[in-house]
């Protein structure tokens, strides 16, 4: 197997590498991003869950905003926001602002590097296509000054050679779209966990408000 994808790799020409470079540098993108979001997930869910949540059900608001300032999750950084607005006495609607205002500062975060994906699998596909016209274009000069009886083994040999470099520069892409699919679903998914928590801490400041009139 290993030698297949050798011979098929040099057999390819010179448009090969700069598709692998594309595939090596969208892989990389794509590994770090799923950890990073990864990462955030985990460290939402403990700052939400055991940290701020049970602070905000005992009505300890103070102490819910010390919970947030020390810790450097997402969530806690727009959570930090509504609650400096709620210890100010200010308006439900200042309080979502607040909010609205910490997740415009989170998104860009999320979503840093995960475009590049798409793009990447686009000159993936792009590079392919060229390196396939350029050894048919080589193929067919290679065959004009040919013997008449070999024209058409080296022009089957050449339109071969140059095909495999539209198939790796899909073998490229396609794994780069994938890719670039589940981050995006990822970080909506993140993306409507800050609002739930949103929700959550809203509803829960509304009932300790009701109660206490």
């Amino acid at each position: 197997m290993l030698e297949t994808i050798i011979r098929f790799f040099q057999n390819g020409g010179p448009f090969m590498y700069p598709i692998a470079l594309v595939l090596i540098i969208g892989l990389a993108i794509a590994l770090e991003r799923f950890a990073y979001l990864a990462m955030v997930r985990r460290a939402n869910r403990r700052a939400f869950e055991t940290g701020i949540l049970p602070l905000l059900q005992k009505r300890d608001y103070k102490r819910a905003m010390q919970a947030a300032n020390s810790s450097s999750s997402a969530i806690a950084g727009i959570l930090g926001a509504g609650l400096g607005r709620l210890l100010g006495n200010q308006r439900r609607e200042d309080i979502e602002y607040a909010m609205e205002e910490g997740l415009m500062e989170v998104l860009p975060r999320l979503e840093k590097r995960t475009q590049y994906l798409a793009t990447l699998a686009n000159v993936s596909t792009l590079l392919g296509l060229l390196g396939t016209i350029i050894g048919l274009i080589a193929a067919f000069t290679a065959v004009a000054n040919a013997d008449p009886a070999e024209k058409a083994t080296l022009l089957s040999q050449s339109i071969s050679v140059a095909m495999n470099t539209t198939a790796f520069g899909l073998m490229a892409a396609i794994p780069l779209l994938l890719f670039h699919a589940l981050l995006q679903t990822r970080t909506n998914e993140l993306v409507d966990s800050f609002e739930m928590a949103g929700v959550k801490f809203l509803n829960t400041v509304s009932e300790h408000q009701a109660q206490a009139s």
